[in-house]
């Protein structure tokens, strides 16, 4: 056993170094294809509505803890089973959050997909960083930036990305304050349960969240038949099956259940919930997002 310890204790540094390494590669390219996807949506990119101090109603959202009894609209409220508060409308500048998952699952790749799910992560990053930089908005990476509103902002994310030499599983949201936006890019496929519990730092924060789902084809369809042998990426266990198709239907059952949850959970809160395939384009989940953060509200799948 200690050796065993040894072996694995000596193989996660160079594997967190070739990680880094891989990433400080890409995010070049990287930046350029997020800033190709973000010439297809410029045009319909206008300046937000931003919730605060001020006169004018902008939208009506889910009351969380630490906010006043006096801002709840009893009259919206008694249409269903949720209690509301009345947002105003802010013109100040505020701060939108911006993470994508760097767990080993997103380097997934299928035949059917044309990017990872980490480089569609990224340049969703990257693209979404470059248009609220544009329109004036203040932009952060938790745990890896501190806000800051620069028309440069996605080139300079993309440097301390590259130059990065570990990136934490779990964004540290710490600095995330009432009011501010938050964009989570990832796979959601840990426990629905483990999911829930570190997003709702957000929701007792104050904090909107727009969940960004990356979903390779061959997640969604399982496609496999025959002796076919998966492997956990975070892990490294392997499950070896003699009859692929025999677990497609308990498979695809289970995957979307798990999405459905995480789309009720994010309606319940207010947030937005958008899904990307790999092998669609990225922009279709920039204007997705842009909707949801214009007022539109909702998730949209």
């Amino acid at each position: 056993m200690p050796q065993i310890g040894e072996a694995v204790a000596s193989t996660l540094p160079s594997d967190a170094l070739s990680r880094a390494r891989t990433r400080a590669a890409l995010v070049p390219d990287l930046l350029v294809e997020a800033r190709r996807v973000v010439a297809t949506v410029i045009s319909g990119w206008h300046g937000r509505r931003r919730r605060g101090i001020g006169e004018n109603f902008w939208q009506f959202r889910p009351f969380v803890e630490g906010d006043a009894t006096t801002r709840i609209d009893w009259r919206r409220s008694a249409r269903d089973d949720h209690t509301y508060v009345r947002d105003r409308e802010w013109e100040a500048a505020h701060t939108v959050w911006i993470w994508a998952d760097p767990s080993p699952s997103m380097l997934f790749k299928s035949k059917g997909a044309t990017v990872s799910k980490e480089s569609r992560a990224l340049v969703l990053a990257l693209a979404l960083a470059e248009l609220l930089s544009r329109s004036g908005e203040r932009i952060a990476w938790p745990g890896l930036t501190d806000p800051s509103s620069a028309r440069n902002g996605a080139e300079r994310l993309a440097a301390r990305l590259a130059h990065a030499p570990t990136l934490p599983a779990r964004p540290d949201f710490g600095n995330v304050r009432r009011f501010s936006d938050v964009i989570v890019v990832s796979d959601f496929l840990d426990p629905v349960e483990e999911t829930v519990e570190w997003l709702d730092v957000l929701a007792k924060r104050g904090a909107r969240a727009h969940l960004i789902e990356v979903a390779d084809p061959a997640e969604e369809s399982f496609p496999y038949s025959g002796r076919t042998e998966f492997r956990d990426p975070e892990t490294g266990e392997k499950l070896t099956a003699g009859r692929a198709e025999g677990l497609a239907d308990e498979y695809r059952a289970l995957y979307r259940a798990r999405r459905e949850e995480l789309v009720r959970h994010a309606k319940r809160l207010g947030w937005s919930y958008t899904v990307n395939h790999t092998d669609r384009l990225a922009s279709e989940a920039l204007v997705s997002v842009h909707f949801a953060m214009s007022g539109g509200g909702g998730p949209r799948t």
